[in-house]
């Protein structure tokens, strides 16, 4: 049966020297800390990369973090992994749970993310499943 968790969540990224030197000035590279709440209860660490491009709204990044807290109560941890372009302005994100990831509680989790950005405030809504294993 599937399941809908929505709330918040604060994000801190900084900025961090990427791995090839020689990548470019487009490329960047970015620790993520964000803390959830709402129907998520948890904290995350991950990476980021992303490229810019000479034209303006014009971008992608991928990232991958690690998700500790509790789901509608249900505690453990899961991994997302992003995957988001700009073209021109318009924006298309991918956030899904890592098959197998999630611990504890959380094991057998599967679903998806959806972020979104208002009045610089980050919300989120979260379809999942938790399949025994």
């Amino acid at each position: 049966m599937p399941f809908h968790a929505a709330g918040t969540f604060e994000v801190n990224l900084v900025p961090q020297t990427l791995a090839n030197a020689d990548a470019g000035p487009l490329m960047g590279r970015l620790s993520i800390n964000k803390t959830f709440s709402g129907d998520l209860q948890a904290t995350s660490k991950g990476e980021m990369l992303s490229a810019g491009t000479v034209v303006k709204g014009s971008a992608g990044y991928v990232a991958m973090e690690c998700v500790t807290g509790t789901l509608h109560g249900k505690s453990g941890s899961f991994v997302l992994q992003h995957s988001g372009t700009m073209n021109r302005g318009e924006p298309q994100l991918t956030v899904h749970v890592v098959p197998d990831s999630g611990t504890g509680e959380l094991a057998g989790l599967s679903g998806t993310l959806g972020i979104r950005i208002a009045d610089g405030k980050h919300f989120y809504t979260m379809d999942y499943e938790i399949s025994p294993r």
